[in-house]
């Protein structure tokens, strides 16, 4: 059988831009060089663009816009998934993947999105704002308010940030002092929620590019192993968690929880794909907790794993979402 020969002008050029000055530079990293192995040589030209801990790229946006590449965001946290990174792209006129400059700020601010969820009729925990500067001047009489309004157990994590980086399931209000503390070392803003009991899922959503394209995969439940919750080291140890799909749930339930994520997915006008994390109480109820616009796509992330399991490999899963990118 002849080989069919793939001229290098016909392959579409892609930028893996990876890394960058935000707590999950080494998830970020390990993401990045998992798509690249994906992305099928046949179709891509691939370059890698580290970002490093500073800001400063491997390649240039000037330098990627001469190059004529899409640029395929593999970032994680803030700079790459907050709207900065794509503001950037966008005023080089560089097409990327994911959600849009405002969107991926939305998502990040989980208080903003989460008041937005709610006022659409998806439920969330109960959600307190806190500055810094607030803590520092009144600390103590915000102790007596969250312990009046919500009582312990609580979660106390920073506002923007993800890969459970910084999240504390306190039971009083000593714990409360410390969780704050450290919170407020690496973010400006905490975000204080009632604790809810029950199972930890998440469910991805993919789509075309186009808001009606979008669809749900399976989703997926998250048992954490020797953690009280999927924490930072529950997620990127490959012993952290046990994760089954489809989720452990009566097939109304698991409707119920992809129609929750892939409404949370459209209301904050995510593209390409998101992943939303939520919790099943015991009376049935699916809370989401958050949404992600850029999920990790390491080898041990739950997106990946999802799409499998729904029949999409992740070299199918990159290439619809290099499509997208071009079809915005």
């Amino acid at each position: 059988m002849e080989k069919k020969i793939v001229s290098k002008k016909s392959k579409k050029r892609v930028a893996v831009l990876m890394g960058g000055p935000s707590h999950e530079h080494d998830i970020s990293l390990k993401s990045g060089a998992h798509v690249m192995r994906h992305l099928n040589p046949e179709k891509y030209e691939v370059q890698r663009v580290k970002i490093d801990k500073e800001g400063i790229w491997e390649r240039t946006p000037e330098q990627l816009k001469e190059d004529k590449v899409i640029a395929l965001v593999a970032m994680h946290g803030k700079y790459g998934e907050d709207g900065t990174v794509q503001s950037l792209l966008e005023s080089h006129n560089i097409p990327y993947t994911g959600t849009r400059a405002m969107g991926s700020a939305l998502a990040m601010n989980k208080f903003l999105s989460l008041r937005l969820f709610r006022d659409y009729g998806l439920l969330t925990p109960i959600s307190l704002l806190l500055t810094e500067r607030e803590w520092h001047k009144k600390s103590s009489p915000i102790i007596k308010h969250i312990r009046h309004y919500l009582g312990y157990p609580i979660v106390v994590k920073p506002n923007e940030n993800g890969s459970s980086v910084g999240v504390y399931i306190v039971n009083n209000s000593e714990e409360l002092i410390q969780a704050l503390e450290k919170v407020f070392q690496i973010s400006h803003t905490a975000l204080i929620q009632n604790y809810i009991r029950g199972r930890e899922v998440t469910c991805g959503v993919m789509d075309h590019g186009f808001h009606e394209s979008a669809f749900p995969l399976l989703p997926t439940e998250i048992i954490p192993r020797g953690h009280s919750f999927f924490n930072y080291e529950a997620k990127y140890s490959s012993e952290g968690a046990h994760h089954i799909i489809p989720a452990r749930c009566a097939d109304p339930l698991l409707k119920h929880i992809q129609h929750a994520a892939l409404r949370a997915h459209q209301l904050i006008h995510a593209r390409g794909c998101s992943r939303t994390d939520m919790i099943v109480d015991k009376e049935g109820n699916v809370v989401i907790l958050e949404i992600n616009t850029i999920p990790g796509f390491t080898e041990q992330s739950l997106f990946p794993q999802a799409a499998e399991a729904s029949g999409i490999s992740f070299s199918s899963f990159l290439d619809t979402l290099i499509r997208g990118a071009i079809h915005k």
